[in-house]
């Protein structure tokens, strides 16, 4: 029984160092998209509504929301328009494979504004539906809000903006998302 245990516990350690992990490193994700990587997708997952007011980089290939507003409903206890699924975020994220004539093995990268509430969320849901190698851009755009000091809460540190990568407080209106203009269209 303790060699079982023993092979079992041994199998899992070498099941799981083969796993590839679905964090990646700002700087990671646009080194790969410099280099025209074959097989990647760079997709930021914000809503656009936040992209206004928050910055984009037109390093991204496309914009498809995983979380959307709804400025019709409050959220008293968070303070904020209600969010709600984008019902159609994967057969959206697989039209736009399609449209660049890439498989279901892509490389598919989500960026959201911190990386922990839509864009390892959606890495997730996008593996969860076909699409093994999705992953998420750690700290996303803005970065992790700094814990202590006379600045805590701001998102000064780490993140797509603050890596010293390209961006800018304008969108692209040809990667945003646009309700007259679908992804995959």
């Amino acid at each position: 029984m303790k060699k079982l245990l023993i092979a079992v516990a041994l199998g899992l350690a070498g099941w799981s160092a083969g796993a590839v992990e679905t964090g990646i490193s700002a700087r990671e994700a646009y080194e790969k998209v410099q280099s025209n990587a074959p097989g990647v997708l760079f997709v930021d997952v914000r809503d656009p509504v936040e992209i206004m007011f928050i910055g984009f980089t037109d390093v991204v290939h496309t914009n498809i929301p995983f979380m959307m507003v709804d400025r019709s409903k409050w959220d008293e206890q968070r303070g904020i328009f209600r969010l709600y699924p984008n019902p159609d975020f994967v057969a959206q994220i697989k039209a736009e494979l399609a449209r660049r004539g890439m498989g279901m093995d892509a490389e598919v990268i989500t960026l959201c504004r911190s990386g922990s509430e839509r864009g390892e969320p959606s890495a997730r849901l996008l593996r969860e539906n076909g699409l093994p190698n999705a992953r998420y851009v750690i700290n996303g755009f803005q970065g992790a809000a700094l814990k202590d000091g006379p600045q805590a809460g701001l998102r000064i540190q780490n993140g797509w903006q603050n890596s010293g990568l390209p961006w800018s407080a304008k969108m692209s209106p040809g990667k945003v998302y646009r309700v007259d203009r679908q992804p995959g269209n």
